[in-house]
């Protein structure tokens, strides 16, 4: 029986035979390192022997400065994530959501996401413009122009504890305003 050296010496030189017995070899301890980087048998079974057909025509580059597992493991994953690429890159969004069965939203979200955020902004104007006088101002000052409690306050002359109830109050009579124009939006 030969040692590996020899094996790829010889396998080097074109025995068919010695490459045959390198595959014997590492091909199960492959095959499970590849199962766990594709997560797919098959996938696993084309990767290994991708990897030992590359390994085969470039037995002369192996200079044996690790051991010949750990060479043609190398190849092996570096096999698994080429074809990981180009699979990748042929699934069409169309594929993917016929396989998910669900739309991919995401992208479109964010896509919408300035128009919606405009009509947003549209509608609590709009809303504000239905508040008592009071109510408005208060909600100006401390939600759009950013004053705290206290410079509310003192820039409408009211305690702060006034300022509280009517920001509250102001807020759920603009939420009742926003709720009721969704309602007829639907309608």
């Amino acid at each position: 029986m030969y040692q590996e050296s020899q094996l790829i010496d010889l396998a080097a030189k074109g025995d068919h035979a010695a490459f045959t017995s390198l595959v014997e070899l590492h091909q199960d301890r492959l095959f499970a390192s590849m199962l766990q980087v594709t997560g797919s048998p098959d996938e696993a079974e084309e990767v290994v022997q991708e990897a030992f057909i590359r390994a085969f025509v470039k037995l002369d580059s192996f200079q044996g400065h690790s051991q010949f597992f750990t060479w043609i493991y190398r190849i092996a994953f570096n096999a698994a994530l080429s074809r990981k690429r180009r699979h990748r890159a042929k699934v069409s969004l169309d594929q993917l959501r016929e396989a998910g069965g669900t739309e991919l939203v995401v992208d479109q979200q964010q896509a919408d996401e300035p128009l919606l955020q405009r009509e947003r902004v549209e509608a609590v104007r709009r809303a504000l413009q239905d508040l008592s006088e009071d109510h408005r101002a208060i909600l100006v000052l401390r939600e759009m122009e950013g004053f705290s409690y206290e410079e509310i306050a003192e820039i409408i002359q009211i305690s702060i504890g006034t300022v509280r109830s009517r920001i509250s109050r102001a807020r759920a009579q603009l939420k009742l305003i926003l709720e009721s124009s969704n309602e007829s939006l639907e309608d």
